[in-house]
């Protein structure tokens, strides 16, 4: 679908991924936790890798800047706060339920048009309310619903059909893919489904951060500046009020970063340095430690990230240990050290 574009596509292969994180338990390493990392400078180049950050993969949510960028460039007239929830994986918290209802009324739509799978708020303190209460998964509280919103009126506002709006023929997709390519430098490797429905781009995770680096160094007026100004100012809406890649983009200035299920995050400051992370076996546990000292690497003040170490492994309700980035990654152990 996409063979036109000149540029290079990532293998489809199975990944070579190394070890990127160790589980202690009373200092003894009870677990590893595999996968890669990608340190790139202010120049674009790498600084840094661990891993295979070439092979193609599924960036999953943490493609959602680059999927904004494209509906902004096409035309969708959103900022602040509700442009950032056009790139969320929300936590289904009311202000992110009556965020999307505001994106579908300023668009004319309602909630039935939306396309995405019903489902319980990703939040567990949220989700547990909601079942209490004797709520129902719904397409709203379904984490990617701010981003539908955003797509079908993007489609409305180009004249494009809104019932198959996630086939990956549709002209809002194929402007979509056109976007992922030129913002990541890279051919599309393979396009499958999400799991809200929405098609998926097959990247490489140099790629990605690439096009995060791209995103945080743009002009303020350009979309792309537009799409970082929004998640910053309003990192809560972009995920939500107890999310770490919230608490993240608070603690360090100026950076942008957005993660993804399966164990992936991307990070970039406004100067062109960026990181991203794919965990193997997908766990946030090792995810968050692994981007702060993929950070630290890129040159972040270490005592920004203390707090995103990683939480402690316990043993009888006390701390006995963590899951730490190997000495590959953190030479010099700049992050706080296990119990």
């Amino acid at each position: 679908m996409y063979s036109s574009s000149p540029l290079a596509a990532p293998i489809a292969r199975e990944p070579l991924h190394a070890p990127v994180a160790h589980l202690v338990r009373g200092g003894i390493v009870e677990g590893v936790h595999y996968g890669s990392v990608v340190v790139l400078g202010t120049d674009g180049e790498v600084r840094f890798q661990l891993g295979d950050v070439e092979a193609a993969f599924y960036p999953r949510s943490a493609l959602k800047p680059v999927q904004a960028v494209a509906m902004v460039r096409l035309g969708l007239p959103l900022d602040g706060a509700l442009l950032s929830l056009a790139a969320a994986s929300h936590s289904g918290e009311e202000y992110h339920l009556a965020g999307t209802r505001q994106i579908l009324e300023l668009a004319g739509l309602t909630e039935d048009d939306l396309r995405n799978v019903p489902d319980l708020p990703f939040d567990p303190v949220v989700r547990d309310v909601w079942v209490r209460e004797g709520r129902l998964p719904s397409r709203l509280a379904q984490n990617c619903s701010g981003k539908h919103a955003a797509m079908l009126w993007t489609a409305k506002l180009n004249g494009w059909s809104l019932d198959d709006y996630l086939d990956p023929a549709h002209p809002l997709q194929q402007a979509i893919a056109e976007t992922v390519e030129d913002l990541t430098g890279q051919r599309i490797a393979r396009v499958t489904v999400d799991g809200c429905g929405a098609p998926l781009f097959s990247v490489s995770l140099n790629g990605l951060a690439r096009a995060a680096a791209r995103i945080t160094t743009a002009a303020p007026s350009t979309a792309e500046g537009q799409v970082a100004d929004a998640m910053r100012e309003h990192a809560e809406m972009a995920s939500g009020s107890g999310r770490d890649v919230a608490a993240l983009m608070r603690a360090v200035p100026g950076l942008l970063a957005k993660d993804g299920f399966e164990g992936v995050e991307v990070a970039a400051l406004p100067d062109g340095r960026a990181v991203a992370v794919k965990i193997a076996d997908g766990a946030n546990r090792a995810r968050v430690p692994v981007t702060a000292a993929a950070l630290i690497r890129a040159g972040v003040d270490p005592a920004l990230l203390a707090e995103f170490a990683g939480e402690p492994l316990l043993g009888g309700g006390e701390p006995v240990g963590c899951v730490q980035p190997v000495r590959e990654l953190d030479p010099v152990a700049l992050l706080p050290a296990c119990a």
